[in-house]
């Protein structure tokens, strides 16, 4: 008796199918051509989860640095001065204080200019 790969193979695929959807074109409904499309995708996906923590610290750091300026201070030095008198605060934070509380990263900014 002849058996056919049925019910594993066809799960296996509509795993696949159902990752592709919404792409244009076969990419969406040919196994082999949406198989393709997402692997690239899934490859994609987990660089790019890297690519964006470094652009969100860059952006941080362009914020912090526009801010700690105001101040009269130039980034390295802030981050210098925050390290010397062990002030552990991240850039995200830095960043949050410099757009929501100017007053309060001005005085931190203060603490790290004396040092």
């Amino acid at each position: 008796m002849r058996v056919k790969k049925g019910f594993k193979a066809r799960r296996r695929r509509n795993r696949i199918l159902k990752l592709a959807k919404g792409y244009r074109g076969r990419r969406k409904n040919c196994y082999k051509r949406a198989n393709q499309a997402v692997e690239r995708a899934l490859d994609y996906a987990s660089r790019d989860r890297a690519v964006r923590k470094r652009n969100f610290r860059s952006l941080w750091i362009v914020r912090i640095n526009a801010a700690a300026r105001t101040v009269g201070l130039s980034y390295s030095r802030l981050i210098a001065g925050l390290a010397k008198n062990k002030i552990a605060l991240d850039r995200k934070v830095l960043s949050e204080m410099a757009i929501v509380d100017p007053a309060g990263f001005a005085a931190v900014a203060n603490i790290a200019k004396a040092a």
